[in-house]
Order: structure tokens, then sequence, then C-alpha cells
């Protein structure tokens, strides 16, 4: 069989999306400033509107989700505090130690639950009592999405509630927060409670839960960088001079805050293809031998290889590279759809992983 090289389908990350011509031409339109000195008018017009969509007083613009977290943390606990987290959260398993090696805030992980929640009792069990013995607990930081998976709307009310009375800040990494959103908009509309739920309302429902938010602009809304950290004026205060310390403090940054404000205007509800192509490709994985395959929630796909394809396991991501599909894993697959993947992607990636299952 004739390998087909020319169509090209990177399903790595929705990392890897590069601006759409409209959006690279809000950027050269953007009007710009010195945001070291607060007057990049697209930073301030950016960080104006993501605060009010959230409910925030604030945000600040950040080159980095990993920056946005680690100011998060670092604005919230001092040397010698602890956060609370999850064993597979971003902030603690992907992002260097940043919260320990620069801020002397030690992790606390905890296990996740099937769904990627943390037990109640076990986010109880870990806040240390008022004892020079343990570190000050300070902040239960979650994640959603977790590996795609949208953590119940009632949960994250429960779990920040409890974290509330028991005197701890409480944080969102937001990477995928709107992602999150679409999938609980979804819901709330197919159970009647809100017929037709507001994405955007939905966004802002989860992010009151907590005292910050990060939510990233480069993942599924597709501009080429930036997140933003949402707070109080105090919090952000902190923060801001905790993103100078580790050199996040940009110059005519309004280029890249207009791709952010053209993504928020544009591409938060095209979010829902993103989701329905990651269902197709579920869809169309678990009818071929050899592989556990996940129902996605959002826009992650994981596909666990048994079996013979699991011997098999190192030809496989060669095998797709050759046929023009880049994936990321070995044992353990992961596939992310984003707006740079259309239908023919999918199928084209189905197709690929028929040949070799069924070579």
């Amino acid at each position: 069989m004739k390998v087909n090289t020319m169509m090209k389908v990177d399903l790595r990350s929705d990392t890897v999306t590069q601006p759409t011509p409209a959006m690279r031409a809000a950027m050269l339109a953007a009007p710009l400033g010195d945001d070291v000195f607060a007057g990049d008018p697209s930073v301030n017009a950016l960080q104006e509107k993501i605060a009010a969509l959230l409910g925030f007083e604030a945000a600040l613009f950040m080159p980095t989700g990993t920056q946005s977290n680690l100011c998060a943390i670092l604005a919230h606990c001092q040397r010698g505090d602890e956060y609370i987290v999850g064993q597979f959260a971003h902030c603690y398993r992907w992002e260097g130690g940043g919260a320990a090696v620069l801020g002397s805030v030690q992790p606390q992980p905890l296990n996740h639950q099937a769904d990627g929640t943390l037990a109640l009792a076990d986010i109880e069990a870990a806040i240390k009592p008022d004892d020079a013995h343990f570190a000050r607990t300070r902040l239960l930081a979650l994640e959603n999405t977790l590996g795609g998976k949208l953590l119940p709307f009632d949960y994250v009310q429960q779990a920040t509630e409890l974290a509330r009375a028991k005197g701890l800040s409480r944080h969102l990494d937001g990477a995928r927060l709107f992602n999150a959103a679409v999938v609980q908009a979804a819901q709330q509309s197919s159970t009647g409670d809100t017929p037709g739920a507001d994405i955007f309302l939905e966004a802002r429902r989860i992010a009151q839960c907590f005292d910050s938010v990060s939510v990233c602009f480069s993942k599924g809304l597709g501009a080429p960088v930036g997140s933003a950290l949402c707070g109080s004026r105090e919090f952000l205060a902190r923060a801001h001079r905790i993103r100078k310390m580790a050199g996040g403090g940009m110059r005519q940054s309004g280029l890249l805050a207009a791709a952010a404000t053209h993504a928020l205007d544009h591409h938060v509800l095209r979010l829902a293809d993103d989701h329905a192509l990651a269902q197709r490709l579920a869809e169309g994985l678990r009818d071929l031998p050899g592989l556990a395959v996940e129902t996605p929630h959002s826009n992650i796909v994981f596909v666990d290889l048994e079996d013979a394809a699991k011997a098999r396991a190192g030809e496989l991501i060669p095998f797709l590279a050759a046929r023009g599909i880049l994936v990321t894993g070995l044992y353990r697959l992961r596939f992310v759809t984003h707006l740079d993947v259309d239908a023919a992607g999918i199928e084209h990636t189905l197709a690929a992983m028929r040949e070799f299952l069924r070579a």
C-alpha cells in the first residue's frame, strides 16, 4: 500500500496550533506600548476583558501557563508553606517543581479518584495542624479539565468550600477552562437544568469557586503564546512582583495580547468542534483490536495498547509519522484535537491505525 505522506495531522497537543489569518491580522493591527510600564493598551484591554469574563477584579498577562501557576502559588504561599495538589496536576508533575525549587513551597500531592477528583476526606486529612513540625498548609490547587476530564461542578463547589472553611486559599489551573465550560454547558443543556446554557457563564461559575485562576490562550483557543492569571488586585500585586523576578515582564507584548483577545472573541464556541472530533476518533479506535479507549470528555483521547498491539508499541509512532500523523506516548497514546485538525485528518488517522493493527 502506498504511504500517504501528503496529509499532516498533528495530534500531539493543542499547543501546536498556528494563528489563523484573522488572528495574524489582529496582531498586526494591535496598538502597542510598554507593558512593563503598564502602558500597552492591547495588554490592558485583554486583562480587563478576561477579568470581567470570569468575575475577578483584575488579571495579569503571562508568557506561559507554567509561569502563571508559579506566580499564583508563590503569591498565595510563603517559604515553608505547602499546597495540596493532585499527583497528575500539571503544576505539580510537569512544571519542573518550580514552586519548591524557586519558592521553597512544598507540594502535598494526593492520589486522584477515577474521575480525576481528589477525595474530600483526603484533602481534609492532608491539612496540617498548626505545629512547628509541619509545613503550613495554605492552598488547594485543582485543575479543570484534568487530562481532558471535566471535574464535576458539584465536586468543585464542595472541595473549594472545604478549603475555604479550613482557611486555605484556592487556585485553579484552568489551562483548558473553556474546554471545561463547553462540556459543562452541554451537560446543563442535556439535563434540562439550564437549557441553552451559556459557555461563558459556565466558565465564570467554575472560576468563581476559586481565589485565583490561570487561563491559557495558546491551547485550544489557538493563540501562539500566553496565559492570564486572574484574582484580586491585592493578590495580583504580589503576583506581578513574582512575574518580574521570573523574567515575565514583557515590553510590546500587545502583539501577543491581541491574539489572545481574538481567540476569546472567535475561538471559544468552536471548541465544541474539537470535542466532536475527539468523540469521532474515540469511536473509530474503539472498533479496532488491541486498543482500550477512554471515552473523552473534551478534546483529549487516551488509548492503551494491549496484547499484540502492545508488543509492537515501538513501531507505531514511526509508522504513524511516516503517514504524516504525530502523536505522543508509547503503550499509552494521547491524541489531542484542535482547530488545525479536521474531519479528514481524523479519518486519515483512523485509516492508519486500522492499517497498523490489522497488518
